[in-house]
């Protein structure tokens, strides 16, 4: 659809939101429009699909405007011109972003109530009241790990971009080695470097890690010698005492072995991923992973004899070859092992998956909303409760992903991360560094995604890590509530 803007230049916001609720081939045009008078800043939106032209409108006072209210009223106004041409109401309203929960968050940190930030939810951003609640569930889970941290703290992420094949439904930069294992040693060796000068500098800075993640690609394709020769350079240049969660991305069950499970337990690791994504064999083909159903019960049972309690398992709604009877045994199945956490995503193609090219094999929206509706109705009926969630681009039926805890084993990597409410210190290909300044300021530092390109920039990110621990010098500020600045949610992703 084409979109024309008049009177300003947030093509961003208003075209993201156009994406959300329209499918890319749709014909039509589009127009937002922002106009200034002497009182009242006033956004319109036109839009014409099939001969049909609706208009909307929506408006606050020039003394009130800011960046955050006037991408408001922008998306507002074209919502509600856009309404009319919709099936139906979708389910998170306005709001465009990737991390919806970020507005609610932002007001229980600021001191409001459950009741009031869902009341802003629905009337200032039309999100239906199922998704408000399941947001605010999230946000209150938020909340809590913010309170759990000192100002000290940081998160540590350590990436390795390998897997030993690549799903069909994958979009994420990662090697696929297969029986091509020339690069592990030195992107092992590279990231030895980056780990001893990072232990370093953060033994000077007096920060302290909270949480650790090991992620992917499938960190599991190391041998069990890789894995501990990783595990004891952690261990040897990181003060971990403060650590409480330490997790390892085992996102392939055909790369456990009993033996790998015991070398992680052994190296500190207390908490494992085993993602299964479908339990359905003919689905799992589908999508080209080589393990089965039964090799994902295995690695489960290897992993509690480990002794890991905290284990998460993934599942994704949408998936080629699959219907809504097959995602219901699918969970039905991973409920039956009741593990500690259970993500529930929604298939997302993106252009660096096979699947994109052919999504004509994917299950309609409705039927995936379904699936949505059953999986969050059976974990609520099982005691769990939903602690983060976030959206992704081109997601189908613009739904959501969400992780599910029981007992409170929440993953807090995953809130630090996805809620941006303390540092986030990366390493290895892949790795974003997420540094929060006072004053709600964010910086952003890139590692290189592919191993080659890491290997060569090895140099450069280590000179730039003076950079970060001089940033990480800055202390985070606290409100008047005792909670971190929650300025930085002035930048959310309506």
């Amino acid at each position: 659809m084409k979109l024309t803007l008049l009177g300003h230049s947030e093509r961003y916001c208003v075209e993201q939101l156009q994406l959300a609720l329209f499918a890319r081939e749709t014909p039509g045009e589009a127009e937002s429009a922002l106009h200034r008078g002497r009182v009242w800043l006033t956004a319109t939106a036109k839009i014409t699909i099939g001969g049909q032209t609706t208009r909307a409108s929506r408006r606050l006072r020039c003394s009130e405007e800011s960046v955050r209210l006037r991408r408001r009223i922008l998306q507002q106004a074209y919502y509600l011109a856009a309404l009319p041409h919709l099936p139906q109401p979708p389910a998170w309203g306005a709001l465009a972003g990737v991390r919806p929960t970020k507005l609610s968050t932002r007001h229980l940190l600021a001191g409001g109530t459950r009741e009031s930030a869902g009341r802003e939810l629905r009337e200032l951003y039309f999100v239906t009241p199922e998704r408000c609640s399941l947001a605010l569930d999230c946000s209150e889970s938020t909340v809590a790990a913010v309170a759990a941290a000192e100002p000290s703290d940081i998160s540590m992420y350590i990436g390795i971009p390998f897997c030993p094949t690549r799903c069909a439904y994958c979009s994420f930069v990662s090697r696929s080695i297969g029986r091509k294992t020339e690069l592990l040693a030195p992107y092992l060796d590279a990231l030895m470097q980056e780990i001893r000068v990072t232990g370093q500098l953060l033994a000077a800075s007096g920060r302290r890690i909270r949480t650790l993640y090991i992620g992917g690609g499938t960190p599991t394709t190391l041998s069990c010698e890789q894995l501990e020769l990783l595990l004891a350079a952690i261990g040897e240049n990181f003060d971990l005492s403060r650590c409480i969660e330490f997790t390892v991305e085992g996102g392939r069950p055909d790369t456990l072995s009993p033996e790998k499970l015991n070398t992680l337990a052994r190296g500190g690791v207390n908490r494992m991923s085993i993602n299964p994504q479908s339990m359905s064999d003919r689905v799992l083909r589908a999508c080209g992973r080589p393990h089965t159903a039964r090799d994902v019960e295995g690695a489960y049972r290897w992993a509690q004899q480990a002794g890991f309690e905290a284990i998460n398992m993934d599942l994704i709604a949408g998936l080629p070859q699959d219907d809504f009877d097959g995602f219901r045994r699918s969970l039905d199945a991973v409920a039956a092992l009741a593990p500690a956490n259970i993500t529930v995503h929604t298939l997302s193609l993106k252009k660096g998956a096979d699947l994109f090219e052919r999504p004509d094999s994917l299950s309609p929206a409705a039927e995936i909303a379904r699936m949505v509706d059953f999986s969050e109705a059976t974990l609520r009926a099982l005691g769990y409760r939903p602690y983060y969630l976030y959206r992704q681009k081109y997601m189908a039926g613009s739904f959501e992903n969400v992780g599910w805890q029981r007992g409170g084993t929440s993953c807090l990597y995953n809130i630090y991360m996805m809620e941006e409410v303390h540092s986030i210190l990366s390493l290895g290909g892949g790795g974003m560094t997420k540094i929060n300044l006072p004053g709600g300021r964010l910086r952003r530092f890139h590692n290189p995604k592919f191993p080659e390109q890491y290997l060569q920039a090895l140099p450069q990110l280590l000179d730039e890590k003076q950079e970060i621990f001089s940033l990480l010098g800055e202390s985070p500020e606290r409100n008047e509530h005792g909670h971190f600045d929650c300025k930085r949610y002035d930048c959310d992703d309506e």
